[in-house]
């Protein structure tokens, strides 16, 4: 059986930075946990993550993330590219199926196995199976509504926890803001 679970989204708005999830972790038809965590802050709070698929795997990457911010200074952009490309190389992190979200004060990264480093072009990015859904309504949000980033995250998944059934509204959000 596959897992399914979560939907992650990030949006930026007026120098604040918010990244936020659901709790569901879905195996088959079955919800069987209701409360995981899956947002985190990282690299002295100045990058927030966030990840979709499996648990383990999405632990690897963060972990994988956190050493390359170390390593290349906290550039972001570099850390991210040097990380999907190991990624994509080495023979057992191919095997890691997990999508990440990495956002600061400046920049913010889809990362994928496939090698892919994905920046939005309108400060919103989702994964996860809700992400359709919370991209729509951010890019609403943001599109007609003065509400915040922390705020526009908030309604974005209480919407998608309302359509998709691979998330749930027990949402957890965090910010960083210039």
């Amino acid at each position: 059986m596959r897992i399914r679970s979560t939907t992650i989204l990030a949006v930026r708005r007026d120098g604040e930075v918010a990244i936020g999830g659901d709790g569901q972790v879905t195996l088959g038809d079955t919800a069987i946990k209701h409360g995981a965590r899956k947002i985190r802050k990282i690299h002295d709070d100045k990058v927030l993550i966030g990840f979709a698929g499996s648990a383990s795997d999405a632990i690897t990457l963060y972990e994988n993330l956190e050493k390359k911010l170390q390593q290349y200074r906290g550039s972001l952009q570099k850390s991210a590219v040097e990380l999907a490309r190991e990624w994509r190389n080495d023979r057992i992190l191919r095997q890691v199926d997990a999508l990440m979200i990495a956002v600061d004060v400046n920049d913010g990264y889809l990362i994928s196995g496939n090698g892919d480093v994905i920046a939005p072009d309108d400060d919103v990015l989702a994964i996860g199976s809700g992400a359709s859904i919370a991209l729509a309504a951010a890019k609403v949000l943001l599109k007609h509504s003065d509400l915040t980033a922390k705020e526009i995250i908030s309604e974005a998944l209480q919407l998608t926890s309302e359509i998709c059934i691979y998330t749930n509204a027990q949402i957890e959000i965090d910010t960083i803001e210039n």
